[in-house]
């Protein structure tokens, strides 16, 4: 198939030669390397045998220049024409863009040509292809033998699918570019069709490359832009509004919910911080104000000094007059500890 390389751009085309052995096809593409301009062919490799001049293929890839600033290379092949060769003759058919199909016009040779386009039409079924969807250009070879079958008759025969045919005489020329050209214009013609039909295919998939559906203003929310992202899908089921909950039959958070037969009632957590939580009570300030003379409030928070619970001293003027005995006893016991060590040394002196 058609190998495009978008790095070098270029697009390199298989064009191969078939027909019955010795009808003239490695004359074709002798033909056109001779006349075709040095910078636009490469080398012309032939393998030729005794029974037939070419035994595997003929290769000559020609330049045709820029189509659609992508440069245009078409590589001509031929097959060997040897009924027993047929393995080769599908090998070098795998891939082909095009085929020119070169019937001998000599009578002698008439049941080989019907025999070698039926060859043709099951090696490319073997590849997964219809003879008549692959450009094809029959070429009647040899128009110049005092005995050669009328075209009309060859064309009743042979050109089953309405390919374009053209009379040639290898030898001299005459025929072999026409038959090319009209080839090479099938081919890129059957490019462009197939990379037409990629892209409908890829639209109709919803590829990246496919056209996005208008949106309609009735499609978004008032006051909102159209965009396609917020178009309802009209294509889903209609959903039932979602009911709320009536406030009056939520649950509040601090009631427990009611234990199952024959288990603990379970705590709410909110309940259980708030029963831990110590009472607390504003202080009173006994003063008045002496600005406002208005009665005394209570103070802010963080005046605020928790009440007693059972069980609980929280009496400050407690804990202060504990330490103070403390400290009282300890400096009479340093005291006496002195007065002792003093009355030792004056005994001693």
């Amino acid at each position: 198939m058609v190998q495009i390389n978008f790095a070098l751009r270029e697009i390199n085309c298989k064009v191969v030669y078939y027909g019955p052995g010795m009808s003239g096809k490695t004359t074709n593409l002798e033909i056109v390397h001779k006349k075709a301009p040095e910078e636009n062919k490469g080398e012309l490799t032939s393998i030729a045998t005794d029974g037939d001049r070419t035994l595997f293929f003929d290769f000559m890839p020609l330049d045709l220049g820029t189509i659609a600033g992508m440069r245009t290379r078409f590589h001509l092949y031929t097959v060997p024409g040897q009924v027993y060769y047929n393995s080769t003759r599908k090998l070098v058919l795998q891939g082909a863009d095009g085929i020119i199909f070169i019937a001998d016009s000599d009578p002698d040779k008439f049941e080989e040509n019907l025999e070698s386009m039926e060859n043709l039409r099951v090696n490319l079924a073997e590849h997964g292809r219809d003879i008549s969807d692959v450009p094809l250009v029959i070429q009647y070879n040899k128009r110049d033998l005092p005995n050669a079958i009328e075209s009309a008759e060859l064309d009743a025969k042979l050109n089953l699918y309405g390919a374009p045919t053209f009379d040639a005489v290898a030898r001299s020329g005459e025929g072999v570019f026409p038959s090319l050209k009209s080839l090479s214009a099938l081919v890129l013609e059957n490019i462009s069709k197939v990379g037409s039909k990629g892209a409908q295919m890829r639209n109709q998939s919803g590829g990246a490359a496919g056209p996005v559906r208008p949106v309609r203003a009735t499609d978004t929310a008032p006051g909102r832009p159209a965009s396609p992202r917020t178009a309802p899908n009209r294509n889903a089921p209609a959903r039932a509004p979602a009911q709320r909950r009536p406030a009056a039959a939520q649950r509040p958070a601090s009631n427990p919910r009611p234990a199952a037969p024959g288990r603990t009632p379970r705590t709410d957590a909110a309940t259980a911080v708030a029963a831990a939580r110590p009472v607390v009570k504003p202080r009173q300030d006994a003063r008045p104000n002496p600005k406002t003379g208005a009665s005394p409030r209570s103070s802010s928070a963080r005046h605020m000094v928790p009440t007693a619970r059972p069980g609980v001293n929280i009496n400050r003027s407690e804990h202060a007059s504990g330490g103070s005995k403390i400290f009282i006893a300890l400096a009479v016991i340093l005291l006496l500890a002195a007065a002792g060590v003093a009355s030792y040394m004056f005994l001693t002196l």
